[in-house]
């Protein structure tokens, strides 16, 4: 194999050349304590930058057995040194020529821990870290002195300042790998309880502000506390007994007046299908891995959707066993974004009345009255939500602070009160009885589960002019596949850009599955789904890019189903 001093000489002898001269730096350099891999070598120094590897063996990263020892602790230790990757990354990279000359990006993980491929630690302790490096020119010449020092330079300090244990305090790391396999466990161990959510004493919920994610701090901040009737105790392997407020299975309301913190713990619950870094505050907050939250979404489309549990008897005859439109209603989409979730097998809804469409949400006594049964298409959620889960066994968790009628259906009663919760079922039950609504229940038909859409290949094409896969991301609300612009602005459960450009890559792989015949949505989520636990995120793009993250089967299908020229036969 090549040596790093092969690689200087090289890079040297390129000085003042045509940038696509930077084309022989393509391969393996060996720098003694790791292995360099230019993958990719950017086409000028204002495309995006070269993709680059390095490979760092067991004993030269050091980390120790317990770090490692099972997938689970593994993912948690390669999100710290991601971390700490992108933190060094930021501190080199710089300006060496023109347009992304002397540029370092990596794909730095948020407050999550994710499966993602900027850096990887195998089963031996080896690890693999990938990202871009803006080779440097003046205009379109190459830089050789300056290429040289940011490859054998630049590059090894990353190295060592990131990738190696050594550089870190080793309780730091042991902290990174325990508290991801004790929030693993800790999910795990909700059906047995009879839960779905779980969050554990001490937990701070809320955060920075709508666009920090990080936690917020000062003496203002109250922690979490369970009250007594709802406290349950869950065993973590390295933490030992954690307690904690359990949400039941059922319909479980969270009440309250307004900035009480109602929306912050549905928040703390949305985000707990994923694990969270230490210190983050919610590191012992969990949700059952198919909890999805659901909102209106005024002019999304929907394809071929049977939403006739929620909406029927439209007017003009207009069908809704099949409902589509380019142009959805608040309470149009909030039917289809339900029923799409129990497609691809949602066992947990969340609703914020916020975001919801009030007159799909409820249809109190007066209105009954004005406006009778037969003129009202909806079948208001209020008269679902039990169906919901006695006929499809999915539960709901509600945050309310309008409509006193939900609460003849509601399981549980959770109040926020200055950020502190305080289980008030029984005082529901007594008001409820005292003040009756008097309305009348509006279910129709009995809830089915969804009927299998099958999709038309021809609708979903990731090719772009020359492209047989285009896929961008421009920010963390918006997928460009193929000729599309998908808004996913409303899928709230995506936390990155590096999730957006997995799914991307999994709606074209969904395309190349649809060519060997039709195939249902739930079909080419389980696809999907397979391929991923079998290779892993490389299987989306063999290119082995550094800037993709895990995602779950119901964000991919959030995204199919946003897709407007998405067709169903």
């Amino acid at each position: 194999m090549k040596t790093a001093t092969d690689l200087a000489e090289r890079a040297r002898a390129l000085d003042g050349r045509g940038y696509n001269a930077y084309k022989a730096l393509r391969g393996a350099w060996d720098f003694e304590t790791f292995v360099l891999h230019v993958d990719h070598v950017q086409g000028d120094p204002f495309a995006a930058p070269t993709r680059v590897r390095v490979v760092v063996p067991s004993d030269t990263a050091g980390l120790p057995e317990a770090s490692f020892r099972s997938p689970i602790r593994a993912l948690g230790t390669a999100a710290f040194l991601a971390r700490a990757l992108g933190r060094s990354a930021r501190e080199r990279s710089g300006t060496a020529g023109s347009g992304r000359s002397g540029q370092i990006e990596v794909e730095t993980p948020g407050q999550e821990v994710l499966a993602q491929t900027a850096v990887q630690v195998d089963e031996a302790g080896g690890v693999e870290a990938r990202f871009g490096i803006g080779l440097p020119a003046r205009g379109r010449r190459v830089l050789g002195a300056e290429a040289v020092k940011l490859l054998t330079t630049t590059v090894p300090a990353l190295v060592r300042t990131a990738l190696v244990a050594s550089t870190h305090d080793p309780d730091d790391i042991e902290r990174q790998a325990e508290v991801n396999e004790d929030a693993e466990h800790l999910r795990a161990a909700l059906g047995d309880h009879g839960l779905v959510a779980f969050i554990a004493d001490g937990a701070s919920l809320p955060r920075k502000s709508g666009v920090d994610d990080r936690p917020l701090e000062g003496e203002a901040v109250v922690a979490f506390r369970a009250p007594p009737s709802l406290r349950v105790t869950l065993e973590a392997p390295n933490a030992g007994p954690i307690t904690g407020m359990g949400v039941p299975e059922g319909v479980t309301l969270v009440v309250g007046g307004g900035f009480h913190g109602k929306s912050t713990l549905l928040r703390a619950i949305e985000t707990g299908v994923y694990n969270h870094r230490p210190g983050d505050g919610r590191e012992y907050v969990v949700a059952n891995l198919d909890t999805v939250k659901v909102r209106a979404e005024d002019g999304r489309a929907v394809t071929r959707v049977d939403i006739s549990g929620f909406i029927d008897g439209l007017p003009l005859g207009r069908d809704t066993h099949a409902f589509s439109t380019p142009n959805a209603s608040g309470s149009t989409s909030q039917a289809a974004t339900i029923v799409e979730a129990l497609e691809a097998g949602a066992r947990v809804l969340l609703v914020d009345e916020d975001t919801s469409a009030t007159n799909f949400m409820i249809r109190d006594r007066r209105m009954q009255a004005l406006v009778p049964k037969e003129a009202e298409p909806i079948t208001p959620f209020v008269d679902r939500v039990r169906d919901l889960h006695r006929a499809l066994e999915v539960s709901t968790v509600l945050v309310l602070g309008g409509s006193g009628d939900y609460l003849d259906v509601a399981d549980t009663v959770v109040a926020m009160r200055g950020y502190e919760p305080s289980d008030v079922t029984t005082a529901a039950v007594d008001v409820a009885a005292a003040h009756p609504t008097s309305r009348t229940p509006e279910s129709g038909a009995p809830l089915r589960p969804p009927e299998p859409r099958v999709l038309d290949r021809a609708s979903l094409d990731p090719r772009r002019r020359r492209r047989d896969v285009h896929v961008k991301v421009p920010d963390l609300r918006t997928l460009l596949f193929g000729r599309e612009t998908v808004d996913l602005g409303a899928v709230e459960q995506i936390v990155s850009r590096a999730q957006i450009r997995a799914i991307g890559q999994a709606l074209a792989m969904s395309a190349h599955f649809l060519e060997s015949g039709p195939r249902t949505v739930t079909e080419i989520l389980d696809a999907v789904d397979a391929m991923v636990a079998a290779d892993g995120l490389d299987a989306l793009d063999g290119r082995l890019p550094g800037d993709l993250a895990a995602f779950r089967r119901h964000e991919l299908a959030a995204a199919l189903n946003r897709i407007r020229s998405l067709r169903v036969v």
